[in-house]
């Protein structure tokens, strides 16, 4: 098996075309690292290099540890690079949810040229919200002793407008960059150019991961861990089985027949046929996940903030209740992923319209009337998927929480069996993959799989 992996990528290296392309997206990827790598001018950003890793996995658990990792690091260095890819992320998410609800962003989506223009709008939005995030963490580098506690040296050499104007352009400078970047990749390279971005940036994080397993069953002289051969045995598994499972619901869909009568246009006569209607399981794809990390990151550190401030209990308590790896936050945490799954087809996947299009093209769903009887199908259809995908979902997102907590295994670690990290991986290394066999298969290679094509298994 791991022969003709070995051959396949042999294979990719004979096609001119495609080298070319893997070549350009490594090397780009290399200068986005490098934009995680160079510091921020007017920042001490060995002090808040320091502190992270004298912190460890006390604070890798955190709001802060959970934005470094999205960063690739780049946030513990005061990078360039620390606003990362994600506003352009977030504004795409804004777009296509306003998409949903206002009428003209709808027509645009529908029309030719259209999504040339959305993209368009996409790209402000995001310039907006690099500038409005930069500046935001300028004043929170200039008062880093409130956000990260235990820091004691000031990370800004000279506090004052001229820092936060200069820190702002250049944070939104570097986002820019890497959006851009990400382009030139989706454009000229293989794959999803944004999506690689933020793989690499995870995959960054491999080696802290790597160390942390180590110390776990080689500790220190005069440290007991508490792990045996036993508890490796059983991560190794478990990091199968969730890859496997991961690998399955990804792939995984529910294929509608649909059937075409025969029709005439002017003078030409169409055939009949019959296809089908793949509905993904996973329609939602990593969304609901981020979106309920979101949501739930800000209140504990809000409440927590305010507690502290005002000698309040009351919100000490609430903050304590939402901490991550609390029961409360795991059962809010699994509702807001089930919540936002169905949220996310409502505003993505229209059945009204599906129906009526397979209506004015003479397909029909055998046995199910054309209209609103084939829409409310595909309705009820989506909905039972759905749900199938959002407790997935849900147990994937939770078992870093339940590694780290109860096995007390530190989350640099358990990040890697489950949550966004291996969602976004997994999906991102797929789309890669089909990419690259569509190349292959175009010039009668094999591919990576002995049929020549990535499939559902369901």
């Amino acid at each position: 098996m791991f022969s003709a992996i070995l051959n396949t990528f042999n294979n990719c290296f004979k096609i001119p075309e495609l080298k070319s392309r893997i070549v350009f997206t490594l090397i780009v990827l290399g200068i986005c690292r490098i934009a995680a790598l160079i510091p921020t001018p007017g920042l001490d950003s060995a002090a808040l290099k320091n502190y992270f890793e004298t912190m460890g996995g006390n604070n890798a658990n955190s709001l802060v540890g959970m934005y470094s990792l999205f960063t690739g690091g780049g946030f513990e260095r005061c990078a360039i690079g620390t606003l990362g890819i994600m506003p352009y992320i977030s504004a795409t998410i804004i777009i296509q949810l306003l998409t949903a609800v206002i009428p003209h962003l709808s027509k645009l989506a529908r029309e030719e040229g259209g999504r040339s223009k959305i993209i368009q709008y996409g790209r402000v939005l995001t310039l907006l919200l690099c500038i409005g995030q930069g500046f935001v963490m300028a004043i929170g580098w200039e008062n880093a002793g409130d956000i990260f506690k235990g820091l004691n040296e000031p990370l800004v050499y000279n506090v004052g407008w001229w820092y936060r104007i200069q820190t702002t352009i250049i944070l939104t400078t570097g986002t820019m960059l890497l959006m851009w970047l990400g382009e030139q990749i989706t454009e000229r390279g293989i794959g999803n150019g944004i999506s690689l971005i933020i793989t690499i940036g995870i995959l960054a994080r491999l080696p802290q991961a790597g160390q942390g397993l180590w110390d776990m069953f080689v500790p220190k002289e005069g440290v007991d861990s508490g792990f045996i051969g036993f508890h490796l045995i059983a991560l190794i598994l478990l990091l199968a089985a969730v890859i496997a499972g991961t690998i399955a619901v990804t792939q995984s869909q529910r294929k509608i027949p649909v059937q075409y009568a025969q029709r005439a246009v002017g003078r030409k006569v169409y055939s009949g046929g019959s296809s089908f209607m793949p509905l993904r399981v996973n329609y939602s794809g990593v969304m609901p996940v981020i979106f309920a990390q979101a949501i739930l990151m800000f209140p504990a550190q809000i409440f927590s903030t305010l507690g502290a401030k005002y000698d309040i209990k009351f919100l000490v308590e609430i903050a304590n209740a939402l901490n991550r790896g609390s029961l409360v936050y795991i059962v809010l945490y699994g509702l807001m992923i089930l919540f936002f799954s169905y949220f996310w087809v409502a505003t993505q996947f229209n059945e009204l319209q599906i129906a009526d299009d397979m209506k004015k093209s003479g397909g029909y769903i055998p046995g199910v009337r054309p209209g609103q009887a084939t829409s409310d199908f595909l309705h009820k259809t989506m909905s039972r998927i759905t749900l199938a995908g959002a407790i997935f979902l849900t147990i994937i997102a939770v078992i870093p929480i339940l590694l780290s907590e109860a096995m007390r295994i530190p989350y640099n670690v358990a990040q890697f069996f489950g949550g966004t990290s291996l969602l976004i991986m997994v999906g991102v290394m797929l789309d890669t993959m089909r990419q690259m066999e569509s190349h292959l298969l175009m010039r009668h290679y094999d591919g990576f799989l002995k049929k020549g094509r990535l499939k559902g298994r369901f």
